[in-house]
């Protein structure tokens, strides 16, 4: 059977994240000391000293949940793993798609980190603060949430950002549109309907500044075919074309992050194992509750490494 490897999205960031990682291997402080330089900002320094505030900035928290990621992935490849021949497929939630991408050998880490920057950056100007929302809605089918969306549309934009799995989808758009279906879901049987405390709408049609932003930088960044194939967050299919993996990631500003589908599909093409490479185990947890015959393996300190490198090779 197959092995996916996974990448975490905004949500899994904690102050103190990749600290280990530096401390025990040098190949994990030089790609800290790569993103800093292409950034010309010392991220690392708010990575494992805070303030949280700081951290969670939308254009703080991609390249540093990134950076995670890829140290992770360094400290592997200097113990001898390759992706090709050992993973079939990556993935990696919303901004944990350019993660996979960077372990994958399409863009170069310090682009990556620079994407990412811009991304964040055009993401929260693409909407004044106060103006849009998002909110999470538990214990609905994605049917009954699109419902939901189409009935409040008149009071502004609304759809569904991420399809989450295990019962759990967020939805986004126009503030008062999304108060009114998070209302209006309530209603119809979720059991719990939760505004989030973000800074914008992510992934929904309101994006549409950032998406433009993101087909202009990802024209201008050298890309390469990866090393295994990306299952994009947008078609839930495999995508090897640098040119189609560009034009995923746009439709991902404004589109569905389909992870309950991806994980499905991971299962129904002979993937057995996931492990979720950078910080936290949202991913691993959310995989268990899709399906419980895959065995979801968080991979983010020096004894996880360890471990996965045993089982790896």
């Amino acid at each position: 059977m197959g092995t996916a490897f996974t990448f975490p999205g905004q949500g899994s960031q904690a102050v103190g994240m990749g600290r280990d990682l530096a401390d025990a291997f040098p190949e994990a402080r030089d790609v800290f000391q790569e993103v800093d330089d292409a950034l010309e900002q010392n991220l690392s320094r708010i990575m494992w000293d805070g303030p949280e505030d700081e951290l969670t900035l939308t254009a703080n928290a991609q390249p540093a949940l990134m950076a995670v990621s890829i140290a992770t992935m360094r400290v592997m490849e200097k113990g001898g793993l390759s992706l090709k021949g050992k993973v079939s497929y990556v993935a990696g939630h919303s901004l944990g798609e350019y993660s996979a991408l960077c372990a994958a050998g399409t863009f170069s880490l310090a682009d990556t980190a620079r994407l990412l920057r811009i991304r964040g950056n055009a993401m929260q100007a693409a909407v004044p603060v106060g103006q849009g929302a998002m909110a999470a809605i538990i214990g609905l089918e994605a049917a009954d949430v699109d419902a939901v969306c189409a009935i409040v549309g008149k009071e502004g934009v609304c759809q569904i950002a991420n399809d989450n799995g295990g019962g759990q989808l967020v939805i986004s758009g126009a503030k008062g549109a999304v108060e009114e279906a998070a209302k209006l879901a309530s209603e119809k049987g979720a059991k719990r309907a939760i505004m989030l405390p973000v800074s914008a709408p992510f992934h929904s049609a309101l994006m549409q500044p950032a998406a433009d932003a993101m087909r202009d930088a990802l024209a201008d960044v050298r890309k390469h075919a990866p090393a295994v194939p990306v299952v994009a967050n947008v078609t839930v299919t495999p995508v090897t074309d640098p040119e189609e993996i560009a034009e995923r990631l746009v439709e991902q500003v404004t589109g569905r992050v389909r992870w309950r589908e991806t994980i499905g599909w991971f299962g129904d093409n002979g993937v057995d194992t996931l492990y979720e490479i950078g910080s936290g185990k949202v991913l691993s947890g959310l995989a268990r509750r899709i399906n419980r015959d895959l065995v979801a393996v968080p991979v983010n300190t020096p004894a996880e490494i360890e471990t996965a490198m045993a089982a790896l090779l």
